[in-house]
């Protein structure tokens, strides 16, 4: 094993492109994470030698938290790396503060995410190489995870909307890299955090991985394949899911009587699929039983919430609702229209789009006759919405229309002086709904989970 490992590590960049060609194809944009360690100065170093050949455009990307006294250097070594290669380096400056409640690691893997998403590429290549993927199988392990977790990090990602990820050293252990990186004669910077093994991750590497290597010297590959194993488990359930899902999934609702339906495990199951689609952040096995439980058992009339990181998990006619926490807002809100294409709503965390028509939607001549605002629900509001049938009570047009009573309260209700003209995805007064070719206006509430425009 140490021969052959040797050898690769000479031989690595032939390594590296039978590993990664067939899923790079020629004149691809990549991106390079690029923090100035060892393994990412490799990486760099290795897509740059192999780029000629395969036609890819190599540019980087250096994430500056500023929690290191030495960012500023390890930047200038970045910078003075890339400009040697003739690499384009984008430098993305963030504040980690307000995400400190996460905890360090946390909070600098969310700003990094967030800073690769925002770049112009075709792939983003990092550096997790089978250390790392150890370290990682270890932890989730020992926080409880599931066969997601368990799968730890594949090499591949294909991401709608934006870049694919791609880990090219995923399958090379630790002492390979920093071979070639001394065979080549390449610096790099050392993060003093490193060696701090209060960090789980450090205390895994630097105390523990050593200890497990002298009674089993091949734990990387007997625990990459387990995690292999885990991945093909949860590719498994996961079709499972979207056989269970067909016809129970709307958006960003899920029928509960599907979920009932289901054993437990099936259930649970299920559920993770709808949570996971929907951006959630997986709650734990304890907080996932209770949440299936309350969705399920509960009396139909009873009113269920639960909140999951800054997501909340609502129950109304026999469906599971997901979307973004509202938190708080002021009834008393009261805003003046005066021709706006948009104004936000803070109710509804969300936008009012006041699209332009003709013939259909409210007439801008009968907005003329009063200053038009916005208000929130009171109580007691009427509103005559087809001019063959009686005034109608909002209460009784909100139930009609299966608005979600947590949306009831928030709506916006767009009022001509005193009288109520319409309430998006609700209805239209009569009075107000233009006529053939007249000028007219159709409000829409972007992003509504409650209809479409009036």
């Amino acid at each position: 094993m140490a021969n052959s490992r040797k050898l690769r590590s000479v031989n690595l960049a032939e390594h590296v492109a039978a590993e990664v060609t067939s899923l790079l194809p020629a004149h691809s944009s990549i991106l390079v994470g690029l923090s100035g360690g060892v393994d990412s100065v490799v990486l760099l170093h290795l897509l740059h030698k192999l780029s000629a050949r395969f036609s890819w455009e190599i540019s980087a990307l250096h994430v500056h938290h500023g929690i290191s006294p030495n960012a500023d250097a390890w930047a200038k070594f970045c910078e003075d790396l890339c400009a040697e290669l003739q690499i384009t380096l984008h430098i993305e400056r963030v504040d980690i503060v307000p995400f400190l409640h996460h905890g360090v690691e946390a909070a600098a893997r969310k700003l990094r995410r967030e800073a690769f998403a925002e770049q112009a590429c075709d792939f983003v290549a990092l550096a997790h190489h089978a250390d790392d993927q150890v370290e990682t199988l270890f932890l989730q392990l020992l926080r409880g995870a599931g066969v997601r977790g368990a799968s730890a990090m594949p090499q591949f990602i294909t991401r709608k909307g934006t870049a694919s990820l791609i880990r090219p050293l995923l399958h090379v252990s630790r002492d390979e890299i920093l071979s070639y990186a001394t065979k080549h004669q390449l610096g790099w910077v050392e993060d003093e955090s490193n060696a701090n093994d209060s960090y789980p991750r450090n205390f895994l590497r630097h105390r523990v991985l050593p200890l497990l290597a002298e009674k089993f010297p091949a734990y990387r590959n007997t625990l990459a394949r387990s995690a292999e194993h885990f991945a093909e488990a949860g590719h498994l359930l996961n079709e499972m899911a979207e056989q269970d899902a067909a016809g129970t999934i709307d958006g960003n609702t899920l029928s509960v009587e599907a979920l009932c339906v289901l054993s437990h495990s099936r259930a649970k199951n299920l559920l993770r699929y709808f949570l996971h689609g929907a951006g959630v952040q997986m709650p734990q096995a304890i907080q996932l039983d209770d949440m299936l439980k309350q969705l399920c058992s509960a009396r139909a009339d009873t009113s269920v919430c639960v909140s999951c990181g800054d997501k909340e998990v609502r129950r109304y006619r026999g469906k599971a609702y997901v979307f973004q926490a509202l938190g708080k807002f002021d009834g008393n809100l009261v805003m003046t229209w005066e021709g706006e294409n948009r104004l936000g709503w803070p109710a509804l965390n969300t936008w009012l789009n006041f699209n332009p028509t003709h013939g259909k939607g409210i007439s801008y001549t009968k907005l003329q006759r009063a200053k038009v605002t916005l208000r929130l629900r009171q109580g007691g509001e009427t509103m005559l919405i087809q001019s063959s049938a009686g005034t109608r009570t909002l209460k009784n047009l909100l139930q009609e229309k299966r608005i979600p009573p947590w949306f009831r309260d928030r709506l916006p209700m767009l009022y001509c002086g005193d009288e109520l003209v319409c309430v998006p995805g609700v209805g239209t007064a009569a009075a107000y709904i233009a006529v053939a070719d007249e000028a007219a206006v159709q409000v829409e509430l972007q992003g509504a989970q409650t209809g479409n425009c009036c």
